[in-house]
């Protein structure tokens, strides 16, 4: 439930991604482990591209709003600025 409520606010994209250092790209989760985890939570994605150090998802959110928001590409979790 803690997960759901944490991806009902993501981040929205705004002009780039507020992660200056994710880390290596070998330590990164996979662009399908975040489709997976975001389908859980009633998302419907379209595309995930990485930008800078994030992954940048375009779809809609279990509200059927579309969302253009970025995740930390280590942890899944949205990304703050």
């Amino acid at each position: 439930a803690a997960a759901v409520v944490m991806l009902s606010s993501p981040a929205f994209a705004s002009s780039e991604c507020p992660i200056k250092d994710a880390g290596p790209k070998a330590e990164w989760q996979t662009k399908e482990s975040l489709e997976k985890k975001l389908a859980g939570a009633g998302w419907k994605v379209r595309r995930i591209k990485i930008d800078g150090q994030c992954f940048e998802v375009y779809g809609t959110d279990d509200k059927g709003q579309r969302v253009e928001a970025y995740f930390n590409p280590k942890t899944l979790e949205p990304a703050r600025s």
